[in-house]
């Protein structure tokens, strides 16, 4: 892992941030001694040995007895990096198609550009491919093939002869069907005398678009293979999820929000698995924090969530703005603007992520990326609440030091698995849990809560459509009681609910608002009872 077994060095290289963090082995356990994170346009080397420097001045003890050097050139360190989301040429017979399969190539971490036969000829195709910044080439559909798509599939054999010989060497993928003839138009043996002789392009045969449950898991799992990476960050926040369940032995998500896109993964403890645990997890472009450019229905997004009183020309000039420098404007209005942003992103992950959310609600949700530092533990939590409407109960807590990226970078689970165990306390900044109620009627009093934690108790009672927040200190266990009137939905559904609940910077969220959300149609009305509701989770918010 590194070149001393005392000591060595996190970096997580975003688009956005760098985030750096130095390990200590102290006592036999491993142990966070200090991070920080800075623009990414800085250069990392001075950012580490400023972060050692800050050790040697608030504990030369530890200095001394890890023997840590001077310079953080002189340690090794665990890198975990944003790869660049290459461009993908998606090319089908129908439109319909065309989606379906670049929504599985979206969902493997790629950009698409897309064509289809259906409002274009095979001459469209090609230049599709050909275009300046293709990475690689998908041609496919499914297996067996529909009507339209049996009628077409010759021409997208043709298409992939096209591709290889106007551009050898580019990855071409072939799903489906077309995998199935083998991407080969039928050359007959006087063409092929005739034709001079050409290098084989790289054809890869991948699983069709309507294979696997959910259709489409199997090409987009290859799909991610194709542009993987060992050092790929969102990849080792997948793998590093995964090693997180098996350690807390719970269900475990993890949603991270970039500048270009996001990443949803899911773990759960699994005795079948080699590594104590099974997993799925999926990419999105569309769950980028601030769009290259941002269209109608991301400015619309984002106005819906946004507690500031701005027009649609000003919005969309603040957003092009935290595009170009997202680092800039990190307090006050600029806080607001991104965790407005960021719920959005969330939406987006999760509509793009449906098998994610078709498994059991998690246990511990976990927040990652540089987004989330943007704004108080406990206005983080509200944003998630916000989002993830499901019935139930569910630990939230923040990667603060962005851990989770370069620890899944490590290749054998075990000593995967050991530093989470040592770090968890460290690795997971607590926010709290949160209870989500479904199925409230009325608008007076329908229940009573009862937390008992630390020899004490609180009583509240339950009103529809708002938040209860309970003190619950981070660190404690707590055991919480609900008693409704009428039958409701909290997990299951009952009248009588007795919850193990985890304590944090937000204490309990008990949220007593509609599943899903709805927010009053009027600009000044949803602002309004927007910032009313962030008030009670971010009490010197002056907006």
């Amino acid at each position: 892992m590194t070149s001393d077994p005392r000591v060595f060095l996190t970096l997580d290289l975003g688009a956005a941030t760098t985030a750096a963090a130095l390990i200590g082995r102290l006592q036999g356990q491993w142990r966070l001694l200090g991070s920080l994170a800075m623009p990414a346009t800085s250069d990392p080397e001075p950012m580490l040995d400023l972060l050692l420097a800050r050790l040697r001045e608030a504990s030369p003890q530890i200095v001394e007895e890890l023997a840590i050097p001077a310079r953080a050139s002189a340690i090794g360190r665990l890198v975990a990096r944003t790869a660049p989301r290459g461009l993908l040429a998606v090319l089908a017979p129908t439109n319909a198609r065309r989606d379906s399969l670049a929504a599985a190539a979206d969902r493997a971490g790629w950009r698409v550009r897309p064509a289809s036969l259906e409002h274009g000829d095979l001459l469209k195709l090609v230049d599709a491919a050909l275009a300046p910044g293709v990475d690689a080439a998908l041609i496919g559909c499914a297996d067996p093939p529909l009507g339209d798509e049996r009628r077409r599939l010759e021409e997208l054999n043709l298409v992939a002869d096209a591709i290889a010989e106007r551009r050898p060497g580019l990855p071409l993928v072939l799903s489906g069907a077309v995998a199935a003839s083998g991407g080969q138009s039928g050359t007959t043996e006087s063409n092929a005398e005739a034709a001079p002789a050409r290098p084989a392009p790289e054809r890869l045969f991948a699983p069709a678009p309507n294979a696997g449950d959910p259709p489409g898991a199997p090409l987009t799992i290859f799909l991610g293979g194709l542009r993987a990476r060992p050092d790929d960050g969102r990849q080792g926040i997948a793998q590093a999820t995964k090693s997180l369940a098996a350690v807390v032995d719970r269900r475990v998500e993890a949603l991270e929000i970039g500048l270009d896109g996001g990443l949803r993964a899911a773990a759960w403890p699994s005795a079948g698995e080699p590594s104590g645990a099974g997993s799925l997890a999926s990419e999105s472009a569309a769950a980028a924090l601030f769009p290259p450019e941002p269209d109608e229905a991301t400015v619309d997004a984002v106005l819906a969530w946004s507690t500031l009183p701005l027009d649609r020309t000003r919005l969309r000039d603040r957003l092009r703005e935290l595009r170009f420098r997202p680092w800039a404007d990190a307090q006050g209005d600029g806080a607001l603007l991104r965790l407005a942003a960021a719920r959005v992103a969330v939406s987006r992950l999760i509509d793009a992520t449906p098998a994610i959310s078709a498994l059991p609600p998690a246990d511990l949700v976990v927040a990652t990326g540089g987004v989330w530092s943007s704004g108080p533990a406990p206005a983080i939590a509200l944003a998630l609440a916000d989002i993830r409407r499901r019935s139930g109960a569910a630990q939230l807590a923040i990667d603060h030091a962005r851990l989770l990226g370069p620890l899944g970078t490590l290749d054998d689970d075990g000593e995967r698995r050991q530093l989470i165990d040592d770090l968890l306390d460290e690795v997971l900044l607590p926010v709290g849990s949160v209870v989500v109620a479904q199925g409230l009627k009325g608008g007076r009093p329908i229940g009573r809560i009862a937390v008992r934690s630390d020899g004490r108790s609180q009583e509240r009672e339950l009103v529809p459509g708002g938040l209860e927040i309970v003190d619950v200190p981070p660190g404690q266990l707590a055991s919480a009681e609900l008693e409704f009137r009428e039958p409701v939905t909290v997990g299951t559904r009952g009248r009588k609910f007795g919850i193990e609940v985890s304590g944090g910077l937000a204490g309990l969220i008990v949220d007593l608002r509609d599943v899903p959300l709805r927010l009053p149609e009027g600009s000044d009305r949803r602002r309004d009872q927007l910032a009313e509701w962030q008030r009670s989770l971010w009490p010197d918010l002056e907006a």
